[in-house]
């Protein structure tokens, strides 16, 4: 089976549409986050996160929770086919320790 070209040859443009990752990091609304967060342990993840919402301005959702909860949800959807178990398995645990941090209830 043929496997679907990605990005152009070098010597072209890149195929229209498949740089729009670069374009919203820089513009979106989305907060700062501190290098290396999604590389620690669930808690840390989860403390960096609230911590790195509670010192941004550029918040992308009403509350500081949904602004923390879907940068979490954003790097594990971009990870994508990638995303090992493990890797998984540390970022639903950080979502639990997510909720926990805010006060609200497990899912």
């Amino acid at each position: 089976m043929k496997r679907r070209r990605t990005t152009a040859p070098k010597n072209r443009r890149p195929i229209k549409g498949r740089r729009w990752v670069r374009r919203v990091q820089q513009t979106s609304n989305a907060m700062d986050l501190p290098a290396g967060i999604f590389t620690r342990r669930p808690r840390g993840i989860a403390q960096g996160l609230k911590r790195a919402v509670a010192r941004s301005d550029r918040k992308k959702a009403r509350t500081d929770f949904q602004s923390a909860m879907s940068m979490l949800t954003y790097h594990v959807n971009r990870s994508g086919r990638t995303l090992s178990r493990a890797d998984r398995a540390r970022f639903d645990a950080a979502k639990r320790e997510l909720r926990k941090a805010f006060g609200r209830p497990a899912a």
